[in-house]
């Protein structure tokens, strides 16, 4: 309930839905959505909650003013799983895309700091108008 309020008086959220798959990419989509949670960019939300579809996560995720998801690898677990529950407007951020490959990235820094980045510009994008898959 407070979530609802603080939604509804503080704005829509971005809400960020990663991948935290058990690979090293996705180590970075995990690590990467929570400095942009620190960050403030968007918030971090559960992609677990939204595959069981949990009724909070689901009415949040339907009043968010953004949503993207956030896949390390080609399988695009997380863009899947918002489809799957009816989400089909959404920005797309896939690690491949970005050079980086399962099993040959490990999550450091550097490769955490370059994600987060790229997040940040797709949401920057999608406020201006100009949301593309990358």
């Amino acid at each position: 309930m407070n979530n609802q309020s603080s939604c509804a008086c503080g704005g829509a959220p971005k809400l960020i839905f990663a991948c935290s798959g058990a690979s090293d990419v996705g180590a970075i989509t995990d690590q990467a959505a929570r400095k942009l949670t620190r960050e403030g960019v968007g918030k971090m939300y559960c992609t677990a909650g939204i595959g069981g579809r949990v009724s909070g996560i689901l009415a949040t995720t339907q009043s968010a003013a953004c949503i993207l998801a956030l896949d390390g690898c080609p399988l695009n677990c997380a863009r899947k799983t918002l489809e799957q529950a009816g989400f089909q407007s959404f920005e797309h951020v896939q690690l491949a895309d970005l050079g980086m490959g399962k099993g040959q990235t490990p999550p450091a820094p550097e490769a955490i700091a370059r994600v987060a980045l790229a997040v940040a510009e797709k949401l920057k994008e999608k406020e201006r108008g100009k949301g593309n898959d990358v």
